[in-house]
Parts: C-alpha cells; sequence; structure tokens
C-alpha cells in the first residue's frame, strides 16, 4: 500500500501555534516521504482560537505557489471548515468557494455557533456531554446536523467522523456516499467501531486516509489509518489515495 496524497494537513494559519510549520515545510516532508500531493486545510474561519483569518487567503495562496514551485508536490488550497449549527451550517460563505480546491468538514470545539440555540444545543452538549453515551436526543441532533450540512454543502471529506460529537455512524456514511464525500480514515483517531467501518465498506462507502497533521513532521503519517485497513482487509478500491490519487469536484 502506498500513500499518494495527505489531505488534511494543518499550518501555522491554523492560529495561537496550533498549527507548527509552514505550507513549504509541509510540502518538503511530503516530498520526502514521497507524496505526490497534499492539501492545507487549516481551521474554519469560526474557530475562536486557532481558525484560519480570511484576510490571510491570499498569504497562503503565494505560500502554496511558492511551495509547488520549489518542491514540485502539487498542493490543494482547503480548509476544514466547522459545523456550526444543527441545521447544517458551516463556517463558509459562497465567496469562499473562489479560493477553494477542497471542503473538510467536522466538529470541533471553541467555534463560535450560528446562534445561542445552537450554542447550547451542539457546543455545549457535546463538549459537557459523555462522548460514549449520548442521549438519543443529542445523537439525533449531531446526526441530523451532519445529514444537512452533506445535503447544503460540497463537502469533499468528514473529518474525524464522532471525535467529540457522537452520531449515528452509518446514517452519516451512507448520506457521504449518496453525496459522494469520502469518509476519514484519521491518522490519528479513528472513533468508530470495527463493525460500522466494515458495514460501511460492504456498503461501498469511499474513504480517504489523511494524517491531520499539525506539524510538517507528522504530514503523511498515517499508520494508524492503514493498519485498520490492513487488519480488516477493505477493499483498496474503496480507499482513494492508496497506489492513486483523488479526484475532487470544482468548486466554482
Amino acid at each position: 500500500m502506498v500513500l499518494f496524497g495527505d489531505y488534511h494537513t494543518h499550518t501555522k494559519y491554523s492560529r495561537h501555534n496550533h498549527g507548527k510549520g509552514s505550507v513549504l515545510e509541509n510540502a518538503s516532508v511530503a516530498l520526502n516521504k514521497g507524496l505526490k500531493q497534499i492539501a492545507i486545510t487549516d481551521h474554519g474561519f469560526n474557530h475562536m482560537c486557532y481558525g484560519v483569518r480570511r484576510k490571510d487567503i491570499p498569504s497562503v495562496k503565494e505560500d502554496i505557489l511558492n511551495a509547488k514551485e520549489v518542491t514540485g508536490v502539487d498542493i490543494l488550497l482547503g480548509v476544514e471548515a466547522n459545523l456550526i449549527s444543527s441545521d447544517g451550517d458551516v463556517d463558509v460563505v459562497e465567496q469562499d468557494f473562489e479560493f477553494l480546491d477542497i471542503l473538510l468538514m467536522g466538529y470541533h470545539k471553541l467555534v463560535k455557533m450560528a446562534n445561542k440555540r445552537d450554542y447550547f444545543d451542539l457546543l455545549l452538549a457535546n463538549n459537557l456531554g459523555s462522548p460514549y453515551a449520548p442521549s438519543k436526543e443529542r445523537l439525533n441532533r449531531n446526526t441530523t446536523a451532519f445529514l444537512k450540512a452533506l445535503d447544503k454543502y460540497p463537502i469533499d471529506i468528514i473529518t474525524h467522523l464522532n471525535y467529540g460529537f457522537p452520531t449515528d455512524t452509518l446514517a452519516v456514511a451512507r448520506m457521504a456516499k449518496e453525496k459522494g464525500t469520502l469518509v476519514e480514515l484519521n491518522g490519528k483517531r479513528i472513533n468508530f467501531t470495527d463493525q460500522e467501518l466494515e458495514i460501511m465498506a460492504s456498503e461501498g462507502v469511499k474513504f480517504i486516509v489523511n494524517s491531520d497533521a499539525h506539524s510538517p513532521e507528522r504530514v503523511g503519517e498515517c499508520n494508524n489509518a492503514l493498519n485498520i485497513i490492513f487488519r480488516l482487509g477493505i477493499p483498496l478500491s474503496q480507499v482513494v489515495n492508496i497506489d492513486k490519487l483523488p479526484k475532487f469536484a470544482p468548486k466554482r
């Protein structure tokens, strides 16, 4: 199994030292590890601590052009958007699609929600509630929010599904398959069971392996996900960046 690309990497544009390195450093590590393509996907705009600022996007684009020229690695510009409402809203707007090559989406703490109700129903309920024994009401609310987001936006990848935000994993994965969205197998953490993963695979869900690197040396480090693929016998034909490069629909 050869990893061709890593589509979830962070840089210093994920502010307050959350992301440690530069675009060039991420690309240089990718080159040294034999990757052909990466994506720069810093945290979405509504993250109150770590979010990339819209005013910094021109600098990100310039850094990407420079890193491409220096390393020869193909680099996509994206964002790891945040879910911000029970109605499936995320923190991207129409104008953002002018620069996006790829759109990731997941749930994160410390995010500015759409309104006060969502602050209590999503942020507070999940930050304080058990990630392992959610109430039926919370599970349904979380799942519905994800399903609505998948229906509203051209999301390419769902990141670290169920991390801090329990859902009906199979319902979300089935909707992802319907919408052409990839379910991430995260290099740091996978928050669904072997049985759920085997059911997803049997139903034809497509996966992508990503590092979720927050420092350059972690780019391409996906052994956690690769070991699970090998152990469960997940068909490599359903993993879009193993032995091949994926194709993402244009956002413009």
